[in-house]
């Protein structure tokens, strides 16, 4: 009894034809037609021997490629060869229709390895319904950015209250104010903090235009952070610079 094997090694007579033009490295533009066809055939023969069932399209394309072949042999006839070029009709390839179908079997085989391909690192991926995770969430309050202020920050927004003053200083004036010692500037100072309750821009506490006053004030401010009576702070570089008393300084400095 005559046992019959099929396989689908080649889906079909193109692919097969696509497997022997890239072995053999050959242009698909210019096939050799003579050596294709005996590749081809060598193929048909291989899976008679083995008794292989061989689908008929597969015999459709070995005459095909026959019937090109024979074509190719044919000796080329050149009539009116002094004719005008307008009226010369060029022979067509044999071979032409056969590259079209396996240019454009090549493209589908193409999209269908990369859809493959997709199809497979898609199946890496796993998913699941989206889930209500409001009660998971927190609401989130945003934090006070403080900066330490540095000696050269107090230095720098001194420099620059300087400045202020003397431009806002009028052309003719004169004011004549009794001394003040530092340790009763502070206590102004921690009085007026205190009083206020809230904090106070480093500008405000300079209320005086003279520059004695300016740095008995500046004195006092710094000698009242030394002490951690009060507390200064800023949000940012080159930005205002905020004053609160701390606890119970005011009492602690006293009246002098």
């Amino acid at each position: 009894m005559q046992y019959n094997v099929k396989i689908d090694a080649f889906e079909g007579p193109l692919d097969l034809l696509l497997h022997l033009i890239n072995r053999l490295e050959i242009d698909i533009y210019d096939i050799p037609v003579a050596e294709i066809t005996g590749q081809y055939l060598i193929y048909i023969h291989t899976m008679k021997e083995l008794k292989l069932d061989i689908a008929s399209e597969f015999l459709v394309m070995a005459a095909t490629l026959l019937a090109i072949k024979s074509k190719m042999l044919l000796p080329k006839h050149e009539e009116n060869i002094h004719e005008d070029a307008e009226n010369i009709q060029f022979e067509e390839d044999p071979r032409d229709e056969l590259v079209e179908r396996l240019i454009e079997y090549r493209k589908y085989k193409e999209a269908a390895h990369d859809l493959k391909t997709l199809e497979e690192e898609r199946g890496l991926m796993y998913t699941k319904p989206p889930s209500d995770l409001s009660d998971f969430a927190k609401e989130l309050q945003p934090e006070k950015v403080e900066m330490n202020v540095s000696l050269y920050d107090m230095l720098g927004a001194f420099q620059k209250l300087l400045r202020r003053k003397k431009l806002q200083k009028p052309m003719a004036t004169k004011i004549a104010r009794q001394e003040i010692s530092i340790e009763k500037r502070m206590t102004e100072i921690l009085l007026e903090l205190k009083n206020l309750r809230r904090r106070k821009s480093f500008t405000e506490l300079f209320p005086y235009p003279d520059k004695e006053h300016i740095v008995v004030t500046f004195l006092a401010i710094l000698e009242l952070i030394k002490r951690k009576e009060i507390d200064v702070e800023q949000q940012g570089n080159f930005e205002e610079i905020f004053v609160e008393a701390v606890g119970e300084g005011a009492e602690s400095v006293g009246t002098y």
